[in-house]
């Protein structure tokens, strides 16, 4: 009889804890007057990492305009004839020998009187830095006169020329521009790639009451000849890094003002954002142990083993969201920090940890719509329907991949939408949403009757299994899985062995006492809430 009795204060207790930790916020202020911690640190954080976020944007806006219009200025400055529109995925093309050498010695020409025609703040890097041009060409051939059939070694040999800043203007750079290195024998020439680093200051940024960017650009053009087409393609690339400003004196106190301020907003927001991540690593690690508990005392009184749906009853995956959505602010306000004392310049890496933590802070906020009814419908229906989802997306998706292939392969060479993997994937994912489709039909080059007739049985047979047979499955299960959520609410879920442990715990009571806050909306029990569905 004792160990009965004291079976049955430790069920009690259990229920009590059990009830009270599948409550919501408002029922567990009103059972215990616990103050909601949680919820009004989400609510503060919502607000303050959104505007963080707000914030660096427009300063990282900043730095992607200043990037962008520099290439856009370095093309028109060492390309010639650039007529401000990329060809395809090249910058611009020659057909003439003349062109080439005309092209190569423009680009050493800017680059000597690069501070005397630029309109930015650039300069040489440094005075060990200089143009460097290398090509790249087959081992020594000839030509045979007869019937111009070339007789060439297919092994490749660089050779490469530096030519510094302080000698450009100097006899001895003539000397090396007529040497023989400039003699080009286009036969079995491959390319001719020109490298040269530039150094150039943002200045903008002090408009917006920030310290300046210092930045260096690694400009490379290369002059594809690979093909032997009569047609040498130009690419430009430019690849920037942000470095530090050293020694940079600025007058006025605005600037440092602005940025200690934005500073200790940083510093509030990883405070918070510590807070939010202790409060739910605490809670994850008590309920824990309150399943603990519970597999122990039903495996002591029913003598059997819990089942995994409700053991997993007790993970609450929104904690676990939170948690890993303060992990990601606080590294990434921590990056902010060091970016705006000009101690780093990862913005990209930046960029991601506070764009994916701020997207999680706001999906987040679901958890505490879906205590009401009218709202829960939504969580509910991607829980019931993901398993089926996905396994239908494993299905589906061998189709893809086969049409990918088989279009990348067939149309490839007649269409620019089809010409690789990644593009034909793209493609055809527009198609199943209805997006470009005349497009694609219109542009199957008729050059081939039969990969034309090919194309149209490829395209019409893609778009009629995936739009009106696959997009309707997949509809049709999220369909289901609505229509199954909406019958449980009018008739009950199915009852699992936690619903039926709990079942009877309603003679368990709290203390209600009068609150002395009446702005607190959750004091006073509203007959509505009688019908809430709570979700983990």
């Amino acid at each position: 009889m004792m160990a009965q009795s004291d079976l049955d204060i430790k069920e009690t207790a259990l229920k009590e804890d059990l009830k009270f930790y599948f409550m919501n916020p408002c029922d567990k202020y009103r059972a215990r007057h616990q103050i909601p911690w949680k919820l009004a640190l989400q609510i503060l954080k919502i607000v303050m990492v959104t505007s963080q976020l707000v914030f660096f944007g427009l300063s990282n806006q900043l730095v992607v305009s200043f990037k962008e219009e520099n290439t856009v200025a370095f093309k028109h400055l060492f390309l010639k004839g650039y007529s401000g529109v990329d060809e395809d995925d090249y910058s611009c093309s020659i057909y003439t020998q003349q062109d080439a050498y005309d092209s190569i010695f423009y680009v050493i020409d800017q680059y000597r009187q690069l501070k005397n025609i630029s309109l930015g703040t650039l300069g040489y890097e440094h005075d060990g830095s200089g143009l460097k041009i290398c090509k790249q060409q087959y081992r020594k051939g000839g030509m045979l006169p007869s019937n111009d059939k070339p007789n060439i070694d297919v092994s490749t040999e660089t050779d490469c020329i530096i030519l510094k800043p302080q000698e450009l203007a100097s006899t001895n750079t003539e000397v090396k521009l007529n040497s023989s290195f400039f003699n080009l024998e286009f036969y079995r020439l491959i390319q001719i790639k020109i490298s040269f680093k530039l150094k150039g200051v943002a200045l903008q940024t002090i408009h917006a009451r920030e310290l300046p960017d210092c930045y260096a650009f690694q400009n490379t053009i290369t002059f594809n000849n690979r093909a032997h087409s009569g047609k040498i393609k130009i690419y430009f690339n430019s690849d920037t890094d942000i470095q530090e400003c050293k020694d940079w004196h600025i007058l006025g106190s605005v600037l440092q003002k602005n940025s200690l301020y934005i500073l200790v907003f940083d510093g509030f927001v990883i405070l918070n954002c510590l807070a939010s991540l202790i409060l739910c690593s605490r809670s994850v690690v008590l309920a824990l142990r309150l399943r603990q508990r519970f597999v122990n005392f039903f495996l002591e009184k029913y003598n059997r083993c819990v089942s995994y749906s409700d053991r997993m009853e007790f993970i609450n995956g929104w904690y676990v969201l939170v948690i890993i959505s303060d992990v990601m602010t606080i590294t990434g306000s921590i990056l902010k920090m060091e970016i705006k004392a000009k101690n780093l310049t990862s913005y990209d890496v930046c960029s991601i940890l506070l764009g994916t933590s701020t997207l999680f802070v706001w999906v987040g906020v679901i958890r505490y719509l879906g205590y009401f009814q009218t709202y829960n419908v939504l969580i509910l229906t991607m829980q019931a329907s993901l398993p089926k989802v996905l396994r239908f997306c494993c299905c589906a998706g061998m189709i893809y991949l086969g049409y990918t292939f088989c279009g990348w392969i067939v149309l490839g060479p007649y269409h620019e939408k089809f010409e690789d993997l990644n593009t034909v994937a793209e493609c055809l994912f527009s198609l199943v949403n209805g997006d470009d489709m005349f497009a694609t039909f219109a542009q199957i080059q008729q050059k081939s009757m039969l990969v034309w007739t090919f194309s149209r049985l490829y395209l019409y047979s893609f778009i009629i299994l995936f739009i009106y047979m696959i997009l309707s499955l997949f509809i049709a299960l999220i369909t289901d899985a609505y229509d199954t959520i909406k019958k449980y609410q009018q008739s009950g879920f199915l009852a699992t062995d936690l619903d039926e442990f709990l079942k009877d715990c309603g003679s368990v009571s709290y203390r209600k006492e009068q609150t002395s806050m009446p702005f607190i909306c959750c004091c006073r029990r509203r007959q509505s809430d009688d019908n809430l569905i709570l979700i983990n």
